[in-house]
């Protein structure tokens, strides 16, 4: 990548984008208040009017629409004669372009706003762009989203200053859906409709048609960019309810940064377990329960050696994931047919965005990011007379991330270091304390001593109480039920230590 052109409106993060490129060795030409704005930074700059010999003009109406910018996305670098024309008329390769649009949604959603005002604020030069660098996806980066800068800079680092085919072909998609989405505003306000202040566009190329979905009756496709973040190295077609699970999987794992082994079915976790010796964290984990894991899913945050390949294959399951599998250990499991080995090829992005369909829409939410999961920060949410021991805020730590996991409504026992019983599902909390204490002595596990950890708030005192009753000896949870008193007051009574965190994780 030789040089960049940057004209945006939303300047959000172009400072650290335009070092990033700066550090590849890209050169930069800018327009008006982004050149203004890099030159401000003391970045090094050439104005689009020294780039192109025009000024630009009229209000700025005229500044990119000249054949050294379009010239320089559309010539194809592959093809002879188009090459020549360009060395002929003096036509540089403009390598990356990142443009983001006038805001003309924002501007007609203002009450005040006159049709002299909104027909201002029309893109012309950034759409002719947008769509000449995706049209040259093949050589050209086009960007329009500021939330895919660090995406570019990561890509270039990792291959010599220059961006893949795919991502190229990825962003020029999403680039020509906002454009569509721009032009679709614009004439339906000239038409005289009400154009909402906010809407919400998907375009998503399909990846491949399922063998079904959920239940062999419903059919199913699968859209987006999952294999971005994973590679089959065996066994069948992933199915709908694989991708679900190890989603769900990724997800749960992503919470852990030790050595860390998880098992879900249903995309529940079975058992959770972190150890510095991998297979003593799978006979951890697989101790929380025994029999529910047949057919499930298997997860650990390192890679699989033999000796791990070897535990782990006494049972029968759908899917094991890990960032890679050594080859003694991929030669073993592979044996196993009908048993799908994903490799994790980078870490799942940290701030993403829940979107599920509804009757007549779709749900957008935040990611649950819960501030309250370390240990410093639970030390500060103490409520009882007894403070946590070292041993308990550790097991508090670790089964509130798990926790998090698991539907609602959740209880989880855990220890320091693993799991001990999961009541997962149900329309009554202390029915789902009831089922993780019989999981529990199903497996032969112990609660003396655990920690309980309730995704939500007691509502009343008796789920505490059954929760001591059954060995626990401190208890982590959100708070806020009218009860906390009575709560507070029965954990003081039988000696409990508890932090309230203030934050719910409810899964639906």
């Amino acid at each position: 990548m030789q040089r960049a052109l940057l004209s945006v409106s939303n300047k959000t993060g172009l400072l650290d984008f335009a070092r990033g490129l700066l550090s590849h060795g890209v050169e930069m030409i800018s327009t008006g208040g982004t050149a203004q704005e890099l030159k401000n930074a003391g970045l090094p700059v050439t104005d689009i009017s020294d780039f192109t010999g025009l000024p630009e003009m009229m209000d700025g109406r005229v500044k990119t629409l000249h054949p050294k910018v379009h010239g320089g996305l559309l010539y194809r670098r592959d093809h002879p004669a188009h090459c020549e024309q360009a060395e002929e008329h003096g036509i540089l390769p403009i390598d990356l372009v990142c443009v983001n649009l006038y805001p003309f949604v924002e501007t007609i959603a203002k009450k005040e706003t006159t049709l002299e005002q909104a027909i201002e604020q029309i893109d012309i030069g950034g759409p002719s762009m947008i769509r000449s660098a995706a049209k040259n996806h093949a050589s050209v980066t086009v960007v329009v989203d500021p939330d895919d800068y660090p995406r570019i800079l990561e890509a270039m680092t990792n291959n010599h200053g220059a961006t893949t085919p795919e991502l190229r072909a990825r962003l020029a998609t999403k680039a020509f859906s906002m454009t569509a989405t721009y032009d679709h505003a614009i004439s339906s306000y000239l038409d005289g409709e009400v154009i909402p202040s906010a809407s919400l566009s998907l375009k998503l190329p399909q990846v491949c048609r399922l063998r079904y979905g959920e239940n062999p009756h419903q059919e199913a496709e699968l859209y987006g960019y999952f294999f971005d973040y994973f590679e089959k190295l065996h066994g069948k077609e992933l199915s709908f309810n694989n991708i679900l699970d190890i989603t769900a999987a990724t997800h749960l794992i992503c919470e852990f940064e030790k050595p860390t082994i998880a098992i879900l079915k249903h995309t529940n976790p079975c058992g959770v377990a972190s150890d510095s010796d991998l297979c003593a964290a799978w006979e951890k984990a697989f101790a929380t329960d025994r029999s529910a894991p047949f057919g499930g899913i298997i997860i650990v945050n390192r890679p699989i050696d033999e000796k791990l390949a070897h535990a782990i294959s006494e049972i029968f399951s759908e899917v094991i994931i890990a960032p890679e599998f050594h080859g003694e250990a991929r030669a073993l499991l592979q044996k196993k047919k009908n048993l799908r080995l994903m490799r994790l090829l980078q870490k799942v992005p940290s701030i993403e965005r829940d979107l599920r369909s509804v009757m007549g829409g779709i749900l957008l939410q935040d990611a649950d990011i819960d501030p309250w999961n370390k240990i410093g920060t639970m030390e500060q949410r103490v409520i009882t007379d007894r403070p946590p021991t070292r041993e308990e805020l550790e097991a508090m730590e670790f089964g509130w991330k798990v926790v998090k996991h698991v539907k609602s409504n959740a209880i989880v026992y855990a220890g320091r270091d693993r799991t001990l019983g999961i009541g997962a599902g149900q329309m009554s909390r202390v029915d789902a304390s009831r089922i993780a204490v019989w999981k529990a002595a199903e497996a032969g596990l112990s609660l003396q001593g655990s920690v309980v950890c309730s995704d939500a708030f007691f509502p009343f005192a008796d789920g505490l109480i059954a929760a001591a009753e059954a060995g626990a000896t401190a208890a982590i949870q959100p708070g806020g039920s009218i009860r906390d008193p009575e709560i507070i007051a029965a954990a003081n009574e039988r000696g409990l230590a508890m932090v309230l965190t203030g934050v719910r994780h409810f899964k639906h």
